[in-house]
């Protein structure tokens, strides 16, 4: 585990199963019909159960780069931030802006709910096709931003599915940091 202090805020890189965590809120990368899917969506809708579709429903999908929030259902978080994110196209399509908007909306989100910890997958990376390394970047720097002017969220961690998403993140937050300091 990798654990930064980040203006009043920690954030930590972790290799895991998001579904397990404690945290307030976490986030479920998403589709737009937020009627769940495969990878970590299908995954967040098995462990969380039908009453986090049942909201979802209720929602009438979410554009890409936006969220929304729903209970956690049976999930151990109270909530799930649904956000989500490009599907990677060359990257000519505005796709580092709404991978960027995907991490900042589901952000704002926890603040106007008064979430203290949120955690996050690494969003567009699977089935999306999102570069791992670029998207890396977006998200380490854009959840360094929030964090940086917010200083309601506490706490922020990526949970990573393997060791190589894992070595990723912890090699771009690395580098991102040697850049800001």
């Amino acid at each position: 585990m990798v654990k930064v202090n980040i203006n009043k805020s920690v954030l930590k890189l972790i290799e895991g199963d998001i579904t397990e965590q404690e945290t307030d809120a976490i986030v479920n990368a998403a589709n737009t019909s937020l009627l769940g899917g495969g990878g970590v969506d299908g995954a967040i809708h098995r462990a969380g159960g039908p009453k986090i579709l049942e909201e979802c429903k209720s929602l009438g999908g979410c554009p890409t780069g936006e969220a929304r929030i729903t209970t956690g259902g049976n999930l151990k978080a109270r909530y799930v931030i649904h956000t989500v994110g490009p599907v990677y196209s060359g990257g000519r399509h505005h796709e580092a802006e709404l991978l960027a908007n995907a991490y900042k909306n589901s952000l704002f989100l926890a603040s106007q709910h008064k979430l203290r910890s949120v955690s996050f997958p690494s969003i567009s990376t699977g089935a999306y096709g999102y570069p791992i390394h670029e998207a890396a970047t977006i998200a380490l720097q854009t959840i360094i931003d929030y964090v940086n002017t917010h200083a309601d969220i506490q706490e922020v961690r990526f949970v990573l599915f393997d060791l190589k998403a894992y070595r990723v993140y912890e090699k771009t937050l690395y580098e991102i940091r040697k850049q800001n300091a």
